[in-house]
């Protein structure tokens, strides 16, 4: 009994606010995307995986529109207590924020881990006429007129087109749709003639006995190990640097310190777990973990992408 008692007067003479903070009810995650799309089913099956690690369930809560606007906004602007967390697309949200007149800032996001880091690829249809990103290009540069389907306006997709289309000297139309999911659709019912989009978002498309879309090019200073046959634009002498999209878990700014770091540590021995990695290589994606601290300095570097090299692109 006196052990207890001790114990107990410990417990009290601790100040509440040195008290490890854990969640005590479900917690909502914002995804600014629809459901289905890329970002959703990374997103939920990496939800359903944290809900084991902290015995509360993790609400995914689709706000799309707006490219993400929408949902972004909602984001920065709910209650910074640990019970409201969302999932951002770099460069998109950096993007989006450096507008005029955008609705939120890059200041409005507290860090906390980096899930996955995708490379941007160009497809076609698996019947297409264009057996190549060259035969692609040459048609283009004589037709201003073919058609490309993005995520949204100014969305990471359509920031690839822009990408390719000004390295390899050519025009396009640009046809916004409400996410990748929509965008691939639109391409595989031949409502636009290209689309740029991320590796893991095809992968399944381009593969199999009877695949629907073909890779011409990818985004990136290395062929893709996976698809080695697939030149990078770079090779062909057109961008030739690395772009794709980063998605990672943010707070809204103003989240305690200690909520903010049971976050860190709950993802970090979350995304590092062997089986979650099984998991995730089962849905075709690959964990790319960086931490609070790493995901800032991306988040600072995908900034500044988005003011000197974005907002020349449009």
């Amino acid at each position: 009994m006196k052990k207890l008692a001790l114990a107990l007067a410990v417990a009290m003479a601790i100040p509440l606010s040195a008290q490890a903070w854990t969640p005590e009810k479900d917690v909502n995650v914002i995804v600014a995307y629809k459901a289905g799309s890329g970002t959703d089913t990374g997103a939920r099956l990496l939800m359903t995986l944290t809900e084991k690690e902290i015995g509360k369930a993790m609400i995914i809560n689709n706000l799309p529109g707006a490219d993400g606007k929408i949902g972004w906004t909602r984001l920065v602007k709910s209650k910074a207590d640990g019970y409201t967390i969302g999932y951002i697309n770099l460069p998109t949200f950096t993007t989006l924020a450096n507008e005029k007149n955008a609705a939120f800032k890059v200041t409005q996001i507290a860090p906390i881990a980096n899930h996955l880091t995708e490379t941007g690829v160009v497809v076609v249809r698996a019947d297409s006429k264009w057996q190549s990103l060259k035969e692609l290009v040459a048609e283009a540069q004589k037709n201003d007129k073919l058609r490309c389907s993005t995520n949204g306006v100014k969305a990471s997709n359509h920031t690839a087109a822009q990408l390719l289309a000004q390295s390899a000297n050519f025009k396009y139309k640009a046809v916004p749709y409400g996410g990748t999911a929509d965008q691939l659709m639109a391409l595989r019912q031949g409502e636009v003639d290209f689309s740029c989009a991320k590796i893991a978002d095809v992968a399944k498309l381009v593969e199999g006995d009877k695949p629907v879309l073909r890779i011409l090019g990818v985004f990136d200073t290395k062929r893709l190990e996976a698809y080695p046959n697939v030149p990078t634009l770079g090779e062909l002498g057109y961008y030739d640097q690395w772009y794709g999209s980063a998605r990672a878990i943010v707070a809204p700014a103003g989240v305690p310190a200690d909520v903010l770091e049971y976050w860190v540590n709950t993802f970090k021995k979350v995304l590092n777990d062997p089986a979650v990695k099984e998991a995730h290589e089962k849905g075709g994606l690959t964990i790319d973990f960086k931490d609070d601290k790493q995901l800032g300095e991306l988040i600072k570097s995908q900034d500044v992408f988005a003011r000197e090299v974005i907002s020349k692109l449009y």
